[in-house]
């Protein structure tokens, strides 16, 4: 084998370490195994303290026995959050009598216009195992930081603004740790069956 072939395999085998690496490295940091290979929860979700659309106080002990799907958004929201709201609507009626075992969370990532009446009167078109959670910026701003949502206040042209946020439904189990992004592109009962797997 000539030199220049040599340098060519010498190439390719680097090239193939550092992707193998890179790898090990994207896998260990997104929180599914740890450093010495053993499985373990993404550090997703924690303690919060917010007010529910009935001016309740609800905290993340709330959520504990019952698996649950958390979604961030705001009520001035032109689509993704209607039609995420929709569709876990849709998943939450296909559960028929399951659908009390399932907590689902709309928590707002626009406190200043998300108050409690506005989240209640949003939230009369949905489904009614749904809780729409607000507080003050502080409060929303540690609660998103628990789930790694990223928000941002857009300004518009005319005067007013919209917000730019992270769009994941997180399917929390029973213990109240995070299991996966719940996917709602498939079928309500196809969503459903997969959720009846955390009753």
């Amino acid at each position: 084998m000539n030199n220049k072939n040599m340098r060519i395999l010498a190439v390719f085998a680097a090239f193939l370490a550092g992707l193998v690496l890179s790898l090990g490295v994207i896998v260990i940091v997104s929180g599914r195994f740890s450093a010495n290979g053993t499985p373990q929860a993404a550090a997703i979700g924690g303690p919060f303290r917010l007010t529910d659309q009935d001016g309740r106080t609800m905290t993340e002990q709330d959520l504990m026995g019952r698996a649950s799907l958390v979604f961030f958004g705001f009520t001035h929201c032109p689509d993704v959050c209607p039609t995420t709201l929709f569709d876990i609507s849709e998943v939450m009626r296909a559960l028929g009598p399951d659908a009390d075992r399932i907590k689902p969370v709309f928590i707002t990532v626009d406190p200043e216009r998300d108050t409690q009446p506005v989240l209640k009167d949003y939230l009369s078109s949905f489904d009614p195992h749904l809780s729409g959670l607000t507080g003050d910026r502080t409060s929303i701003a540690a609660v998103a930081k628990e789930y790694r949502v990223y928000f941002k206040k857009v300004p518009l042209d005319d005067g007013g603004y919209t917000m730019d946020h992270t769009a994941i439904v997180y399917l929390m189990n029973k213990s109240g740790q995070f299991v996966s992004p719940f996917s709602l592109k498939r079928t309500p009962q196809t969503a459903a069956a997969e959720l009846r797997q955390y009753l």
